[in-house]
């Protein structure tokens, strides 16, 4: 994955500077192949104990996953990380993808469980906590969420008082939930004070702390989930986590992270569903032809590969992209600063990715038919797993609100974070154009209207939908064109996601403008411009979803 040059300037669409082939050098490639063995000999095999809350049998696959360097690539190598960048902890995610709810302990602790000391811990909890987080030593957790503080995460109830005495917190409470609960020994803990939400570095072994029972889940069995139980936990302020009242900073921006890093584990899982599916497909016969020569299933095999090109490229961006953040700003509060800008990106990608994986495991079972509802068959584990992405790390809707509104405040800003470079003005592309001039419009009709309202909540869903779409025709027509092996058959692919994701934007752009609009004559003008856009040339989009589908079966799964 090749790293190019970017200016600081920030715009919202991804340019030449922000996309990168994706395919794999061989540092990258020796990374995989460590991890696909992990997966295959020490995961694979225990899957049945973790879904019986064997908590020292997962406790040990974090130390071995330690031993083989998996879990610090984000850490600085000081503390006894690799620091090698988001891409390559992306790779690292999604090839632990194929690793069934042990993916989700390990993307929680090296994700939400590590990061928030790697951005907001002094050096003394950098050298505390970070060494044993990166060995495998202890597991890390992430409590945000309460009963009664879900999506609206930060109306914490749990409280944390300064004892005036003795100049310590007491912290008091319930969150809910937790991702590694059982098996964790450090919580990042966010509750309120007079000054506001702040995080807390609170540990397993503290006075107080204790851990509820199992929730019994729909899917993810092997992950622990439990309430975390805080009864006058007292905690030295050596332990606040950041600045106090500035928790919002710390939850915010590592939840950003975390979007990005869910959705590599479901571009890996996605692949490891599809590989299933055809294989089964091969071999299953009915009406004396095996599956994948009808054509209707092949449609699916391609529906399938097309959604999970779609979230690997965009992915992959969104990582240069933060790699090239990283790289221009070094100094960690001029970095946090812009890592907000950033938020848009990680909501489209985890909206994108979650909602990809339930589309491609759902299609998994209906080709398997009536065995992929049947348990002994994996794809039945995986259709149950996959529904907890559009729920973990914001909700689709909350994700959703938050590309709209972050949208809005960064376009107030400067307008032109949606602008074109000459180079990508002139690519030939009349779906990313005509979709871009779309937004546009909606846009002027939004400033004619006085800008969309907070409670116009069916808005701001459909604009979310024209950026995440423009976004990710972005990052799939320049990865294709920068992308070497198997040129040909992603340029392919990304013709058919470029058509198709225009046609998405044109239907909500009508709506848009439609309910915004209020003025009749206006409106009528405004879709009278639509219609005088130079039209694209569509394609044979059957004949293409056939050439990807030959292409996957050949391949018995997705090629990079």
């Amino acid at each position: 994955m090749e790293k190019m040059e970017t200016t600081k300037k920030h715009t919202l669409f991804p340019n030449e500077q922000s996309v990168m082939s994706v395919d794999l050098h061989d540092e990258e490639k020796l990374i995989a192949k460590t991890i696909d063995k992990f997966i295959q000999e020490q995961v694979a095999p225990t899957i049945t104990k973790l879904e019986s809350y064997d908590y020292e049998l997962a406790k040990k696959l974090f130390r071995d996953a330690g031993d083989l360097g998996l879990l610090g690539a984000e850490v600085p190598e000081e503390y006894g990380g690799m620091e090698l960048g988001k891409k390559a902890a992306g790779l690292i995610a999604e090839r632990i993808g194929y690793g069934a709810s042990f993916s989700v302990s390990f993307n929680i602790h090296t994700g939400v469980g590590t990061l928030p000391y790697v951005y907001f811990g002094t050096p003394e909890q950098k050298e505390q906590y970070l060494p044993k987080l990166v060995s495998g030593e202890w597991v890390g957790a992430y409590a945000l969420t309460e009963p009664n503080a879900g999506s609206d995460a930060l109306a914490s109830e749990t409280s944390a008082v300064l004892d005036e005495q003795s100049g310590e917190w007491v912290l008091n409470g319930e969150k809910q939930w937790i991702t590694n609960a059982h098996i964790a020994s450090v919580f990042v803990v966010f509750a309120k004070t007079d000054s506001g939400i702040t995080a807390f570095i609170v540990e397993r072994s503290m006075p107080g702390v204790s851990i509820g029972l199992e929730e019994k889940k729909m899917g993810i069995k092997g992950s622990s989930t439990a309430t975390l139980i805080l009864d006058n936990v007292m905690l030295t302020t050596d332990q606040v986590l950041g600045q106090v009242g500035k928790g919002h900073s710390v939850a915010l921006n590592i939840l950003n992270l975390a979007r990005l890093k869910l959705a590599f584990a479901n571009v890996g899982t996605a692949k490891q569903a599809l590989s299933l599916t055809v294989n089964y497909g091969k071999e299953r016969k009915q009406f004396n032809q095996e599956l994948v020569q009808f054509t209707m299933i092949q449609e699916k095999l391609a529906n399938m590969t097309l959604a999970i090109f779609a979230s690997e490229c965009a992915a992959y961006a969104t990582a240069n992209r933060l790699d090239n953040l990283h790289t221009n700003f070094s100094k960690q509060e001029d970095l946090l600063g812009h890592l907000s800008n950033y938020a848009i990106d990680c909501s489209i990608n985890k909206v994108y990715a979650s909602e990809a994986l339930d589309f491609v495991v759902d299609e998994a079972v209906q080709i398997h038919g009536g065995y992929g509802y049947m348990q002994e068959y994996e794809v039945e584990r995986l259709y149950r797993d996959a529904r907890i992405n559009r729920l973990f790390e914001g909700t689709s809707e909350i994700n959703r609100l938050t590309i709209a509104k972050s949208f809005l405040k960064l376009y107030r800003k400067d307008k032109s974070i949606i602008q074109l470079d000459e180079q990508q003005k002139q690519s030939g592309n009349l779906f990313v154009h005509n979709s871009r001039n779309l937004l546009n419009m909606i846009l002027k009709a939004f400033s004619n209207e006085c800008d969309v309202r907070q409670q116009d909540q069916e808005i701001q869903r459909m604009l979310a939908d024209v950026i995440k779409e423009i976004y990710v025709m972005k990052c799939v027509q320049l990865t294709a064109q920068a992308t070497k092996s198997n040129q040909g058959i992603k340029e392919t692919m990304a013709g058919v996601l470029c058509e198709e994701g225009y046609l998405r934007v044109e239907r909500n752009a009508l709506a848009i403008i439609s309910s915004v609009v209020s003025d009749e004559a206006e409106k009528q003008a405004v879709l009278d411009e639509i219609k005088g856009f130079a039209l694209p040339v569509y394609s044979n989009l059957i004949a293409k979803k056939r050439k990807i589908a030959m292409e996957v079966i050949s391949n018995n799964g997705y090629k990079k």
